[in-house]
């Protein structure tokens, strides 16, 4: 090797030294808890706090929400031991602590004097916050730490539990981090038609800038399992819970919002009662905002694509081309059934637009919208809106007959 060789792979070892030193200012795993789940509910103080207190470690503040942390633990010698007992009651694979008062930073802060090891959010994937809270104060009050706080990615899951936050992030089963779980459940988009687009930590600050009502998943619990169910109702200027809606308004939904990805529409044969079952496939909508003077309305035009999947008819009704035709018909009556109550709930029951009818309105009438968006929600709730459905099925899954 030449004496250029040798200074031109002096010189790179020396730059590759540089490029791949350490994080100075790292913190081991194991010296810190790492919290991947945050509920936020009313104030509902613990037995352990309020145990506490009488013995003096208390500190002013007032009693308006309780937060809940998941903790994931590290796995210690210890804990290898125990998991490799074979006890009966092995440890759970995550920890549930609460602490009440009226600032998020300050009960952050006061779990550094019940844990070794401080608290880090670079890992959280879920909040989930309890209806009652989100009904007493507005989103953007709740949610204005979490917002500014660095440790928090923006991409974390946030959804709202029927009843507690606390109930929503613990389980029973054994090995189930309830955090990982429902993150988890928003992968099953494409199977069902049931479960709302995500909404990340940064679209819920999008959507609360807006101005617009909007939806958030809903997680409904009973005997510590958990379930998505229908969808909470944010109201655009408060920035509060107003109402739900269910799994069948979902439905609803999005055939108008053109978010059919997976799930079943049913209906029962007319001749025989029988179940039939339509599996959309391929699914387009368009919403059509229509302006003369001052009148606007609204037209939707809806066409799916799918299949025949289960209908319990045969073999007393064959499968013929009027029979196909006369299904079509039942599905499409059925989906015109679920817009109709979703669009009743929306105008008359809330008196909010969740269903992108404005944001269309936005695009096609700029000017109008500008007049409009200031109280869009009432103006919406007495537009005229019609709507035309027409399902094409394809194909009749791998039966034969």
């Amino acid at each position: 090797m030449n004496r250029y060789a040798r200074y031109v792979t002096a010189v790179t070892a020396s730059v590759l030294l540089l490029l791949t030193t350490g994080c100075w200012s790292s913190n081991e795993i194991e010296d810190v808890s790492v919290y991947v789940g945050l509920g936020l509910d009313a104030a509902n103080e613990s037995k352990f706090e309020r145990d506490i207190n009488k013995q003096g470690a208390s500190y002013p503040k007032r009693k308006v929400l309780t937060a809940t942390v998941q903790i994931v633990p590290p796995i210690t010698g210890k804990n290898e031991k125990q998991g490799g007992s074979g006890s009966s009651s092995p440890s759970k694979a995550y920890l549930n602590e609460q602490l009440t008062g009226d600032s998020l930073i300050q009960i952050f802060r006061q779990f550094s004097l019940r844990r070794d090891r401080p608290l880090i959010g670079h890992h959280l994937k879920v909040i989930v916050v309890s209806s009652e809270l989100a009904r007493k104060y507005s989103l953007e009050q709740v949610f204005d730490f979490i917002l500014r706080d660095n440790d928090i990615r923006p991409s974390c899951l946030v959804v709202v539990s029927h009843r507690s936050a606390f109930e929503a992030l613990s389980s029973t089963e054994p090995g189930e981090i309830p955090a990982f779980y429902l993150t988890g459940l928003v992968d099953n988009r494409y199977r069902s038609n049931k479960i709302l687009p995500p909404v990340s930590l940064i679209k819920l600050d999008s959507n609360m800038q807006s101005g617009a009502s909007f939806l958030l998943q809903n997680v409904v619990t009973a005997q510590n399992e958990h379930k998505f169910s229908g969808a909470a109702i944010f109201k655009g200027k408060t920035k509060k819970w107003i109402g739900e809606l269910s799994q069948y308004d979902l439905e609803g939904l999005s055939w108008i919002k053109e978010d059919v990805m997976g799930g079943a529409l049913k209906t029962y044969a007319h001749k025989t009662g029988h179940t039939v079952t339509y599996e959309p496939k391929n699914s387009h909508s368009t919403i059509i905002p229509k302006v003369r003077g001052d009148e606007i309305s609204f037209h939707i035009k809806i066409h799916s694509e799918g299949r025949l999947i289960e209908d319990w008819s045969f073999p007393e009704i064959p499968s013929s081309g009027q029979y196909i035709k006369e299904m079509e018909r039942q599905f499409e009556d059925e989906a015109r059934k679920q817009i109709e109550q979703v669009l009743n709930k929306m105008q008359h029951v809330f008196h909010v637009d969740v269903g992108g009818f404005g944001e269309e309105l936005r695009i096609k009438h700029p000017q109008l919208w500008k007049k409009l968006k200031s109280d869009w929600d009432e103006t919406f709730s007495h537009v005229p809106i019609t709507y035309e459905v027409s399902m094409n099925i394809t194909d009749f899954g791998s039966s034969t007959d």
